[in-house]
């Protein structure tokens, strides 16, 4: 329960103190990259496995036809999107998320359809937190679409490497997580 009123009160103050960079990164999305909508929607596994709709600030171009992983340095990914994920400022919207409790600020991140249908036996215990914006595997993987970039094959190394690890490092944070280690998290995050 705390935490669920920590989520709802910070996001609240997140997005009520983040307003003025919301609207100019809108502004410059509309004039940089006006193919196509400001915002990113994407349905993504949350809590006990439902959908949901992520949203972020759009960082490709409309036309591309990509794998459901990004790598750095992707031609999909525009040059105003580089930048705004190298500082996560396209995950801002996300806040709007936590605020009507879809994510939570710490937590796995929402993987998108199919990725949670590999999840096996107590594996599947991960599905029972509700998805975050950050959480140890995000901290671990900051840098995972540099890391994928150097891989021959990113989508198997995903898949036969970061993946597995991601599932081993989230199941250790559902069996041990706490408030004050979540607002360790979101520390270390910031920092």
């Amino acid at each position: 329960m705390v935490k669920k009123i920590f989520d709802f009160t910070f996001a609240l103050i997140g997005l009520l103190l983040c307003w003025p960079i919301l609207l100019v990164v809108a502004l410059l999305i509309q004039w940089k990259m006006p193919d196509g909508p400001i915002l990113f929607r994407q349905k993504r596994v949350g809590q006990y496995g439902k959908l949901f709709t992520i949203i972020k600030f759009r960082t490709m171009s409309v036309s591309h036809h990509g794998s459901s992983i990004s790598v750095a340095g992707e031609s999909r990914i525009t040059p105003l999107g580089a930048k705004l994920r190298k500082y996560k400022l396209d995950e801002l919207p996300e806040l709007w998320n936590v605020l009507i409790g879809d994510m939570s600020f710490v937590g796995p991140r929402p993987d998108v359809p199919g990725y949670a249908d590999l999840l096996k036996g107590e594996d599947k215990d991960i599905l029972r937190l509700k998805p975050g914006i950050t959480g140890p595997a995000t901290l671990k993987y900051r840098n995972e679409e540099e890391l994928l970039a150097q891989q021959i094959d990113p989508q198997r190394y995903n898949n036969e490497v970061i993946f597995p690890d991601k599932v081993k490092i989230n199941l250790d944070y559902f069996h041990h997580h706490s408030f004050w280690g979540d607002l360790c998290i979101i520390i270390k995050t910031i920092l």
